[in-house]
């Protein structure tokens, strides 16, 4: 009877133990989509966790060498912007500078999943036929660049246009040190002076 009491005390226990750990586990995981959703809604929609930080450095054909950029290959600026975490505040190295039309798109990954909106930034170089003259917003287009997955070869819709000077750049990150090479693009306007 001891022996039965002693079994069932410890099951009991054994019980409560797992289901203490499962609800704290499921409450990690509820915060941790509740910090995921909060930080899809102030990116304005855009998740660019799947975006390839570090690229080759190949650029597109066609894409014009910027003759007198404000921020001069080999300079250094610090970014403004927060395409990706780690990115606001950084010195960036500039390894390219263009001048083109750049692009805010949407579009729904070829890989599935939910609609990307307001994708910064895609060129004019890396839309399929896309034509000398700067695409106008509502434009449908096809992406050939491949910044994050699921984009090479999606229909687009182009949110805005703007001509600017568009920078490929080198950058460590601010939240976990990480070295960004090649990363593409950075527009003059999201850069300011070290």
């Amino acid at each position: 009877m001891k022996k039965q009491l002693m079994l069932g005390v410890i099951c009991l226990t054994a019980i409560f133990t797992l289901t203490a750990c499962a609800d704290d586990k499921s409450e990690t995981n509820s915060n941790e989509n509740m910090n995921s959703s909060t930080s899809k809604e102030e990116s304005g929609n855009t998740d660019h966790s799947m975006m390839h930080h570090s690229t080759s450095g190949e650029v597109p054909e066609g894409l014009k060498v910027a003759d007198n950029p404000i921020y001069p290959v080999g300079s250094q600026a610090i970014i403004e912007t927060d395409h990706m975490h780690g990115m606001k505040g950084a010195v960036a190295t500039i390894v390219g500078a263009y001048d083109t039309t750049v692009y805010t798109i949407s579009y729904t990954p070829t890989t599935g999943g939910e609609k990307v909106s307001n994708h910064k930034w895609i060129i004019h170089e890396e839309i399929k036929d896309a034509g000398d003259e700067a695409l106008k917003p509502g434009s449908k287009v096809t992406i050939e660049a491949d910044h994050m997955e699921g984009m090479q070869g999606a229909t687009a819709e182009i949110d805005s246009a703007e001509k600017t000077t568009v920078y490929m750049v080198d950058y460590t990150s601010t939240t976990d040190g990480e070295k960004v090479t090649n990363h593409k693009w950075v527009t003059e306007s999201e850069l300011s002076s070290k």
